[in-house]
């Protein structure tokens, strides 16, 4: 029988290529659009954005603000450029951002809070990610003339290199008013903020409250081909525009990939829950092969990390050995293994990771 449907042809062509194909738990970067998301971009009416007159993105943005319950939100490239943007809206040059050491902010950024924002991270460590106000209040300068000053606090929900791990609310929420109190701002990198609020049983809107911003990725566990995007009060987001022009964002007719940013936001959170099954899944069962370390009470979300240190083998040596198998995922140390699910990786993706990872080790 003749597909009748773009997604019944994508099923059959998925179905024919069997075990051949490659289950990529690199990151959930790696998610290609979904047929619906391409028949929307190809069909998306666009206009000029850096005139505010794409209708694509000014739908986009209008949703995106009324879901986490602000008065405006802004369409950028990347979720980097977001939070860039979201820096230089708070602080001047000089001043600190207090961060979790590993936050992608200050580790994965090529360091632009120093070198186009002229800030300083200021940062501690926490094993599984989560800073509290106490950690906070600790690495706050006091207002003399010679030091700099604190100004921002950066938190990361969920946490990428501590395994997705999440903030409760009750924790965060208190950072943000002690951090108000005592005059700063609070900036809040929530890329997965939607597997946060599916792990919580919360709204991003609840969650996100108190934040003065807040970006979060299209791209990432909502499966859009690019995007984030940044909310804040009416006039943040004025000058959130005015910067993500400076640094080059300013995009023409952008409709073509805010279409597919509206359904991620509208459709993917939904699932989200399966991801975070998956996960599970993963980790239980690589936590039983000999030598494999993992913390199951880190597996929040949908992220793994991978403790090969007792297997004898490094970490590059083995996702070597599996990129063999058509199974990706990242070395993030000599001994740590970075693995991610996906809408691009269902349950028999998993058991192939899973059986090809056994028998990397056996090997």
């Amino acid at each position: 029988m003749t597909p009748k449907t773009t997604e019944e042809a994508a099923s059959v062509m998925t179905a024919a290529a069997g075990v051949s194909s490659t289950v990529d738990l690199r990151s959930d970067t790696v998610t290609k659009p979904t047929p619906e998301m391409r028949r929307a971009m190809a069909d998306a009416e666009v206009g000029d954005d850096v005139f505010g007159e794409d209708p694509t993105v000014n739908r986009l943005q209008t949703r995106a603000a009324q879901i986490f319950e602000r008065e405006a939100a802004l369409f950028v490239p990347s979720g980097s450029m977001g939070n860039l943007i979201s820096i230089l809206c708070s602080t001047r040059p000089g001043n600190e951002v207090i961060c979790e050491e590993r936050g992608h902010i200050c580790q994965f950024e090529m360091a632009s809070m120093s070198a186009i924002a002229g800030c300083m991270p200021r940062t501690t460590r926490v094993e599984d990610g989560i800073l509290t106000w106490d950690l906070v209040e600790a690495l706050i300068r006091p207002k003399t003339y010679m030091r700099p000053q604190t100004v921002l606090v950066a938190l990361e929900n969920t946490h990428n290199m501590a395994g997705g791990t999440v903030y409760p609310q009750e924790v965060s929420d208190e950072i943000c008013d002690k951090a108000h109190a005592a005059g700063m701002r609070v900036h809040l990198d929530g890329a997965r903020i939607f597997n946060a609020a599916v792990a919580l049983g919360k709204s991003v809107a609840q969650l996100t409250a108190k934040f003065d911003t807040v970006q979060f990725c299209l791209s990432k566990g909502l499966g859009a081909p690019v995007g984030s995007m940044v909310v804040g009060t009416k006039e943040t987001i004025e000058k959130a525009r005015s910067y993500r022009k400076m640094l080059g964002g300013g995009m023409r007719q952008a409709g073509v990939l805010a279409a597919a940013g509206l359904l991620a936001l509208e459709r993917s959170p939904s699932r989200l829950h399966i991801d975070h099954e998956n996960a599970r899944c993963l980790a239980e069962q690589l936590s039983e092969l000999r030598g494999v370390k993992i913390d199951l009470k880190s597996v929040q979300t949908n992220i793994v990390m991978v403790d090969v240190h007792g297997t004898g083998k490094t970490a590059a040596d083995i996702c070597r050995a599996l990129a063999a198998k058509k199974i990706l995922c990242l070395a993030t140390g000599s001994h740590e293994i970075r693995m991610v699910t996906h809408c691009d990786v269902d349950r028999a993706g998993i058991e192939r990771g899973i059986e090809a990872f056994s028998s990397v080790l056996k090997n």
